[in-house]
Order: C-alpha cells, then structure tokens, then sequence
C-alpha cells in the first residue's frame, strides 16, 4: 500500500457467503472529491479451495448499469490479488459474484477538499486519467 498521505484513511470491507455485497458511498450533500483506491483483494481465514470471484458494480457514461470482473481468487493457486492503488469513485458496489469467501478488500478513502486542494496539486493522478463516476447497482 501506498504511504499514508493527508486526506487519506483507510478502507476495507469483507465479502463473504451471508454478506455477498458491500456499498462504498459519500454523502452526496459532501463537496469534497472523494477516490477509493483498492490495493488488495485477498481470501482470508476460512477460504475453501473454489473459485472467488470479485466483481465492481457501476454506471458507464451512458448511465448504464455494468458489472466488471476484477478478481478471480483460488487458494490453491491465486489467494491474493494487488490492484495497485485501482482507482474508483463513489458510489460504487462490491460483489462476491461466485464462491463463499471470505474476501477481504484493503485500499484508501482520499478525500480531496476543493477549497483547498484542486487536482493540478495532487500528484497521485495524471493529467491523463479521466475517472468517471460509478452509481451503485439498482437492487
């Protein structure tokens, strides 16, 4: 994981078979830039040897709902995934889309305060990445 930096705490949820989604959201009254950078997916404690797949639920720029893939976890042979700081915007959905966990996610809640802080300042994002927001999945 990358070294704290202020505006940063950190995040982590677990999916599991009775707890199969999780919603990452904000206040949406909050005027801050909020990014969620998830580091790691992992099996835990209790895994069986199935396949686990991680699925990220969102809205593409025509507002549609998608559902992308970004972990298939095996403990025999893949128990653990780094992500590299992959970088999302809130709201956004977690699901355990096939196997019984548990999975543990880990990254960063950076919030961005707009009076004081602007993206030309932060170091963290290039001039070139375009983050677009993601809605949680309608149930």
């Amino acid at each position: 994981m990358e070294p704290h930096v202020p505006g940063s705490v950190l995040f982590g949820c677990e999916l599991t078979a009775s707890t199969k989604s999780y919603t990452f959201q904000v206040d949406e009254e909050d005027d801050s830039e909020h990014i969620l950078a998830l580091s790691v997916v992992c099996l835990t404690d209790g895994a069986k040897d199935e396949c686990n797949v991680v699925e990220v639920i969102g809205r593409n720029h025509e507002n549609q709902e998608i559902a992308v893939p970004v972990a298939n976890l095996k403990l025999s042979c893949q128990p653990l995934l780094s992500l590299d700081n992959f970088k999302l915007q809130p709201p956004v959905t977690f699901r355990l889309a096939a196997g019984s966990g548990p999975v543990h996610l880990a990254g960063w809640h950076r919030i961005v305060h707009r009076e004081g802080a602007s993206f030309e300042e932060d170091d963290d994002l290039s001039e070139e990445e375009e983050l677009l927001p993601i809605k949680p999945a309608k149930k």
